[in-house]
């Protein structure tokens, strides 16, 4: 076994995985898996540059994760960095920072390189299961950027498009500085003709209608599972590899959509950073599943952190 640390540092959140990886039986051992709301995209989209704060609430993370990681004596560390970071002018600041706190230089990799950690870390245990037909569709819904990768035992074809949670939100449903509470008609149309730009933009390389499987990842997917599902908690056992309905995604996706913040908030297994851009992730992942004709979508709690592990394992 070997002990590897990944960290995951993306538009929304940044996430740390201690593993014992046996490449040998396919077995990854968790030891630490966590995940903390920093917002490093914040107006991202707008400025082009990384805010100050924002900086300074991912360089907190990685101190904590640095400290986690020398505790557990892991041997090998990688560190990815994905949209927020590929898309601002001021990334060398943030590079300086993490090499500074955890003595690695992240690697600011590319859409189609997330795509590939995405599959491999959501697929590889999936692959064995009768009940669930190739080729799979791996969906990683992020705070900047989706990535749709379709595969089988290997990837095939890869996009990452500009169009996630935090983007959305920021682009359509904030006015004076603050979220719409709750969006408006107008501004929920909005989002959905540029949410299916981008899905015509990820189909000219990416055939999404040739999957059996759609395997989504990440916190917009979860939250809608864990609110299908009727959690008083968020629970990532009942939610890894739960099947969520595309008409109960729609039921789902609406009632976020016509909420207020305090309304969104009140949902038990709600994470408080994911309150304003629920709304959107959840869009998202609807407008995916009626594209592709998804009957369901199968919920993943493994996804590019896994995959970030794997690969140096």
């Amino acid at each position: 076994m070997t002990r590897v640390a990944a960290v995951d540092c993306g538009t929304n959140s940044i996430r740390l995985l201690v593993a014992d990886a046996d490449p040998e039986t396919g077995e990854l051992v968790d030891l630490d898996r966590r995940m903390t709301i920093v917002r490093l995209g914040q107006g991202v989209d707008r400025t082009g540059r990384l805010a100050p704060e924002a900086l300074e609430r991912t360089f907190a993370a990685c101190r904590e994760y640095a400290a986690a990681i020398k505790e557990y004596g892991a041997q090998r560390l990688r560190f990815v960095a994905t949209s927020a970071s590929r898309d601002a002018e001021n990334r060398d600041e943030f590079v300086r920072g993490v090499l500074d706190i955890l003595g690695v230089e992240p690697e600011v990799i590319t859409g189609d390189q997330e795509a590939e950690f995405s599959f491999n870390g959501a697929t590889k245990e999936l692959k064995g299961r009768a009940d669930l037909a190739k080729p799979f569709l791996v969906v990683d819904i992020g705070g900047g950027s989706t990535e749709f990768v379709v595969g089988d035992d290997r990837v095939r074809a890869a996009r990452s498009v500009d169009v996630g949670c935090v983007r959305m939100t920021e682009r359509h449903l904030v006015v004076d500085g603050k979220v719409t509470d709750p969006p408006t008609a107008g501004q929920i149309a909005a989002m959905r003709a540029d949410i299916e730009a981008a899905l015509d933009l990820a189909e000219r390389t990416v055939p999404l209608r040739e999957a059996h499987t759609l395997v989504g990842l990440a916190g917009s997917v979860t939250t809608v599972a864990a609110i299908a599902l009727g959690l008083d908690a968020y629970d990532s056992t009942k939610i890894h590899h739960a099947r969520i309905g595309v008409d109960r995604v729609r039921s789902i996706s609406g009632d976020l959509l016509e909420a207020t913040h305090a309304q969104r908030a009140a949902y038990p297994a709600m994470h408080p950073g994911r309150v304003d851009v629920i709304a959107a992730g959840a869009l998202v992942l609807l407008a995916i599943m009626e594209r592709i004709g998804a009957q369901e979508v199968v919920v993943s709690e493994h996804d590019i952190l896994d995959g970030i592990a794997w690969s140096i394992a």
